[in-house]
């Protein structure tokens, strides 16, 4: 199912105040990026953020869903209702994103 574009504005005005973030389409959703790096994943009407060993626990603890086989875990729907809290969960993500970029740079 393709995302629906007003879903996609939402969730782009949501994340702007982050600073320097796009959207790409792939793989039927959008990738969202900080300065060239993918920190979170739009797919049909869900909002996923990239994760590792230090926030995976608080998007488990919350019973949020993986995206499939990728480090990728839903945004809790409470997060979405504290602006400063959605921008704090995407800051670390976005840390992880960079993390993550680096790391595969370097190989």
């Amino acid at each position: 199912m393709a995302v629906d574009a007003g879903y996609h504005d939402q969730i782009m005005d949501l994340l702007a105040p982050i600073g320097d973030i796009y959207s790409r389409a792939m793989f039927g959703g959008y990738g969202i990026l900080h300065e060239g790096d993918m920190f979170a994943f739009i797919s049909d009407s869900s909002l996923y953020f990239k994760v590792d060993d230090s926030n995976r626990a608080q998007y488990e603890d919350s019973g949020s869903e993986k995206l499939g086989r990728i480090s990728y875990y839903e945004v809790p729907p409470h997060v979405f209702e504290e602006p400063a809290e959605l921008h704090e969960w995407a800051n670390i993500s976005v840390a992880v994103g960079h993390v993550a970029a680096t790391k595969k740079r370097r190989k």
